[in-house]
């Protein structure tokens, strides 16, 4: 007689974030990890809280406003990408970073914009997904104890009953010995859905997102679903089988008709190095002619329009586009026209100086500092930076970023892998228990690279 089973309850979806963080609130979590740039921060801070204030007014209105896409100016290094990617987190909503130099125009060799779409969608669909599996997770882990259970029992050693014993007794014993983990190294075998790379997965790659968006369609409603046999310990199943458990009690109609709506109204999509699909003066051949392309290709995107993605259409005109770019060699005016009309909000970071690199050092909550006295204390060293040692090594960056390429905070990561190369090649050693960072120390060890400035160039 097949055994019983609880039925499976409707799962409430799981409740949205409340109100959206004030601008100001936005700006204080920013200052949390980016040092200064106060312009951009409160820039990004008004067009996230436009979002949610979008959502408050009457339905008629609602539809038209749209969003205020930004671009930030400045050179490398001061900020630009880090806001972005500390504004996902507080948004709360899909988010995806994309390079414009890897758009090529439609007919040449490349990506083609849309797919920034594609994925975004990608995103919010794994949000969603993640959201909701994590909703049913105490139902996942009844059932694969369950189906755990089921396999035990048809092993003939471990299943058999003691005299007199019923089936639901002998159930109920090695339950008892399942929870206590007893089982944990018992070898069973489970079927479970075949994980693969389609053919229309490798399509996409190659550039024919619209192609394999197609194929994959048609392979999912002609082709069955595989399985496979694999085996496992019971320790391993507890870990692995809660999260297929969980797949089968979700809606993926429900969780692509919600990703479709939190991607349409709340989506970000952050376009970095937008300055090198721009040129200064119209050409009827070679490269430039891609470049202005890619810009006509963006500009319907940006400024609205229905993508297609593996699930369904997606509309653009809500969602918010921030743009990056250092503009040495152009300026934000060389994009063709109407393409510079869907960036109305135009902020310029300022380059770092002494200060802000010696702040940047210490302040934020993932500064260089903290993270290198973390890596070193996984092996049992205590590291201690000097108030000096880190004077001087903010010196010593932006002297090197004076005196060739000016690469802002990155110079930082570069400074203090020299510094501290050597103790992190010795670790772990056993008689090394502390290493204090003076500003002696930085002069000693990077002397001879800083004042050589060939080797500099190429270390530092």
């Amino acid at each position: 007689m097949p055994r019983k089973t609880k039925p499976i309850e409707p799962v409430a979806a799981p409740p949205q974030p409340a109100q959206a963080l004030t601008p100001q609130e936005i700006v204080r979590e920013l200052d949390r990890y980016v040092i200064g740039q106060d312009a951009a921060k409160k820039a990004v801070a008004i067009a996230l809280r436009n979002r949610w204030r979008r959502n408050q007014v009457p339905e008629e209105l609602r539809d038209e406003i749209m969003p205020n896409n930004i671009i930030l100016i400045g050179p490398t290094g001061v900020g630009k990408t880090e806001i972005a990617r500390r504004l996902a987190r507080l948004a709360q909503a899909p988010f995806v970073k994309v390079e414009a130099s890897k758009f090529t125009e439609v007919g040449y060799v490349g990506r083609d914009v849309d797919s920034m779409i594609r994925d975004l969608m990608e995103i919010g669909v794994n949000i969603v997904k993640a959201e909701r599996m994590q909703a049913v997770m105490k139902r996942a882990e009844e059932m694969t104890e369950e189906r755990i259970l089921d396999l035990l029992m048809a092993d003939p050693r471990l299943g058999a009953r003691d005299a007199g014993e019923t089936v639901a007794a002998a159930r109920n014993r090695l339950r008892t010995l399942y929870r206590t983990g007893v089982f944990d190294k018992q070898s069973i075998e489970t079927e479970s859905a075949s994980q693969f790379t389609p053919f229309s997965e490798m399509l996409s790659q190659m550039g024919g997102e619209e192609m394999a968006i197609e194929l994959q369609g048609l392979m999912s409603a002609t082709l069955p679903k595989r399985t496979k046999k694999r085996k496992l310990t019971v320790g391993e199943a507890k870990r692995l089988l809660p999260q297929e458990e969980a797949q089968k009690l979700i809606d993926m109609d429900e969780v692509i008709a919600e990703a479709r709506q939190r991607t349409e109204m709340s989506g970000i999509v952050f376009i970095d190095e937008i300055d090198k699909i721009v040129t200064t003066a119209p050409s009827t051949s070679g490269p430039d002619v891609s470049r202005e392309g890619v810009q006509r290709d963006l500009l319907p995107v940006v400024e609205g329009s229905s993508v297609l993605t593996k699930y369904g259409m997606l509309r653009t005109d809500h969602i918010l586009f921030i743009a990056a770019g250092a503009f040495h060699k152009v300026k934000p005016s060389d994009m063709i026209p109407e393409f510079q009309g869907r960036f109305p909000i135009r902020v310029g970071l300022q380059p770092l100086t002494g200060t802000d690199l010696r702040r940047i050092l210490t302040e934020p909550e993932n500064s260089l500092t903290r993270q290198y006295t973390a890596l070193l204390a996984s092996e049992g060293v205590k590291l201690t930076i000097t108030k000096d040692a880190v004077n001087e090594i903010a010196a010593i960056a932006e002297r090197v970023n004076g005196e060739t390429e000016n690469i802002g905070a990155r110079r930082l990561h570069t400074v203090m892998t020299a510094l501290l190369d050597d103790i992190l090649f010795r670790l772990p050693d056993p008689s090394v228990t502390a290493q204090t960072v003076t500003a002696a120390y930085v002069r000693d060890k990077l002397k001879n690279i800083v004042e050589n400035k060939d080797l500099s160039r190429y270390i530092l």
